[in-house]
């Protein structure tokens, strides 16, 4: 395989790339996260000697020693992000700068080096570029998953001296399994996610590896995710397993969990924009789960929707847990929702104007 120089990075060409007849069929149905393109990302991180190897190469496993930091001791983070493919057949994607700065608030938070944001934001393109082919045509989107962890070998609790940051792709379809128009959530009343002063605002891979037993606890119910309350109090609602959560009130205002304990999500941020530049009064305050039900059966609440970069924004139809269930609105959504929704979406894909410039063509 012949190697090229991109830039700062050395490119390597897959000679056994998925062929483009095979790739077709395989666009045609992509699910989520279970197919992966042609190449990947990946830079050296060495105490001392600071980011260096900087490659594009066919997407292969990693050969880690046994005694790998991560394996040990979960030194890692990542991103969620998606490129699009717009209707002219040009390449965006929304808001890239805001996972290149949340991921070195991340590095921080774990002790691992803050990779430069320019570096990561070249590191994205250059993957998006060689595997453009990917990107599904219609509502699909290529998945984009940064990530960074710890690869020296040793046995001891330190910060390691050595890092591997990755770039992978996978093209996307809905997150939720037939596409749901509006899911069920399960409310733990056992397990929590984070406390305060630990790595909630974080996005690593210990707090998902947390929250599995409770989505598991979710499925069993018959429920599609689940939904954490606080640690101190287990009385205040905070954010689904993998998403940010938003009520819409009778008044037409919007209450969502404030940061702190929570991912500062960039879907979270662009709703809570773009619902104050329509007027409507956003309020980041502290929501009690007795309070849902309460306002979800006196009809004070008209409308929940959970958000982040995988659903975008779903809607959220029944809530269940120990105490009983209760559905929100008529159960399938509401016009808040699919209002936002449908700006939010019609921005990323080039077809909504972009007054604030989220949009960032490759």
């Amino acid at each position: 395989m012949a190697a090229e120089q991109t830039s700062r990075f050395t490119v390597t060409r897959n000679s056994q790339a998925v062929a483009a007849d095979q790739r077709a069929l395989l666009l045609e149905d992509p699910g989520f996260g279970r197919l992966f393109t042609d190449h990947m990302v990946t830079i050296r991180y060495t105490e001392g000697q600071g980011w260096h190897s900087h490659k594009v190469e066919p997407r292969a496993p990693f050969q880690l020693d046994p005694a790998c930091a991560v394996l040990h001791y979960a030194q890692e983070i990542f991103e969620g992000r998606k490129a699009y493919r717009l209707e002219d057949g040009s390449i965006a994607m929304f808001r890239p700068e805001e996972n290149a700065r949340r991921f070195a608030e991340s590095a921080e938070r774990m002790a691992m080096p803050a990779i430069p944001e320019e570096l990561f934001m070249e590191a994205v393109e250059q993957l998006v570029k060689i595997d453009a082919d990917w990107i599904p045509g219609g509502e699909g989107s290529l998945y984009l998953r940064p990530f960074l962890f710890a690869s020296e070998a040793f046995l001891g609790v330190r910060p390691s001296n050595e890092y591997i940051f990755c770039v992978i792709a996978s093209p996307a379809g809905a997150y939720f399994k037939g596409g749901k128009k509006a899911v069920t959530l399960w409310v733990s009343d056992h397990y929590t996610r984070a406390a305060r002063g630990g790595t909630g605002a974080a996005k690593c891979g210990g707090n998902y590896a947390a929250s599995l037993v409770a989505q598991k606890e979710a499925i069993q119910h018959g429920c599609d995710q689940v939904v954490f309350l606080d640690a101190a109090e287990n009385k205040w609602v905070e954010e689904l397993g993998g998403m940010n959560v938003f009520f819409v009130m009778d008044d037409g205002s919007i209450i969502t969990p404030p940061l702190g304990t929570i991912l500062p999500g960039i879907t979270r941020n662009s709703i809570i924009t773009l619902a104050r530049a329509k007027g409507i009064d956003v309020r980041e305050e502290l929501y009690s789960f007795a309070q849902w039900r309460e306002d979800a059966t006196s009809g004070r609440m008209r409308e929940a929707f959970a958000c982040g970069t995988a659903a975008v924004v779903t809607a959220i139809g029944t809530v269940k847990s120990t105490g009983g269930d209760f559905t929100i609105g008529n159960g399938d959504g509401g016009l808040v929702t699919e209002s936002l929704r449908a700006e939010l979406t019609g921005i990323q894909r080039g077809a909504v104007a972009d007054p604030a410039g989220w949009v960032h063509m490759v």
